[in-house]
């Protein structure tokens, strides 16, 4: 074998495999010299391959962990099995990897050839993971070309649906993807609307990365992840709550455990409630807690999401048995 960028591929394919070879198998297999070989490993070192050699009738050369990651060689059968884990591991936001996969997926599919992207694909429409927490999942592919987009400073175009329903489309420089918890966020600016944005990535849909490039603007914090926690941890203005409650004083009192809630009956069998709220998600769930007819006065945000619960459970049971 005389092409040496060849030889050394197919050199340090064999040295992959965990175990010893020597310097003779190795020369056999490429068909070179036990000195070509001797080259070529100090080459492959000088690539930041840590290649060991050992002395003696037993000796070799063997591939060991050295001090930074150097590229590996896959073949088929691995390429795959790695997208796959990786697509996985991207969709369902497996904490404490969930970025890193993406960056990885994204790199793996920007080089795996047609053949194997179609057995990737394959493999994944074929299975259904059973999901363990109760947070949205995304589309991996979806987060392989937001991540792409961020790498290569591209803009983005895609759909995108508010948390109170509306659909719009959205112009975006993309700079970062965080995940928190079992979500994925996009932080990017709205060109449309000239300013700094947050994107769930589980409400977008038919991203499109458009080719043109862009230069990057300073970001309004420390870095993307001190900006998604800004706009998630922003405390929200606290509401007026007034209900009533159509069971006993002392249940209400008993059951929902709010500081500065104000529980006066009525009549033996119901009460009026006020309150202060700061999160319309978590006081709707207290009062169905309560087990018990209730009328909410205010606030409206509240009414407004009760009812959108509502609506959520009828459609629910609509084609039940």
């Amino acid at each position: 074998m005389t092409d040496t960028p060849a030889r050394l591929l197919n050199l340090l394919s064999l040295l992959q495999t965990p175990r010893e070879w020597p310097g003779s198998e190795l020369a056999e297999r490429l068909g070179v010299s036990p000195r070509t070989i001797r080259r070529d490993v100090d080459r492959l070192r000088d690539l930041g391959y840590p290649v060991q050699a050992t002395m003696g009738a037993v000796g070799g050369y063997r591939l060991v962990a050295g001090t930074a990651m150097p590229p590996l060689l896959l073949d088929d059968e691995e390429a795959v099995a790695i997208a796959v884990g990786l697509r996985a591991a991207a969709g369902h936001a497996v904490v404490g990897i969930e970025e890193a996969s993406v960056r990885a997926l994204g790199k793996l599919l920007q080089v795996l050839p047609g053949r194997l992207r179609h057995r990737v694909g394959a493999l994944n429409a074929a299975t259904v993971p059973l999901l363990t927490g109760d947070g949205p999942t995304v589309d991996p592919d979806d987060l392989t070309l937001l991540a792409g987009a961020v790498t290569n400073r591209e803009r983005v175009r895609f759909a995108y649906r508010a948390g109170d329903g509306a659909e719009t489309r959205r112009s975006v420089e993309p700079e970062r993807l965080v995940s928190v918890g079992s979500r994925w966020y996009l932080v990017g600016f709205d060109l449309d609307r000239d300013d700094w944005r947050l994107f769930r990535v589980d409400r977008l849909s038919e991203p499109l990365a458009t080719g043109a490039r862009f230069t990057p603007r300073p970001l309004p914090a420390e870095d993307a992840a001190a900006y998604v926690a800004g706009k998630l941890h922003r405390p929200s203005p606290a509401r007026a709550l007034l209900a009533t409650v159509h069971t006993p004083a002392a249940h209400v009192r008993r059951r929902f455990h709010q500081g500065d809630a104000e529980i006066e009956p009525i009549n033996e069998h119901s009460c009026r409630l006020r309150s202060r709220t700061d999160s319309v998600e978590w006081t709707a769930m207290r009062l169905l807690m309560l087990d018990c007819e209730f009328e909410v006065h205010e606030p409206p945000e509240l009414i407004a999401h009760l009812r959108d619960l509502a609506a959520r459970a009828n459609r629910a049971t609509d084609n039940a048995g």
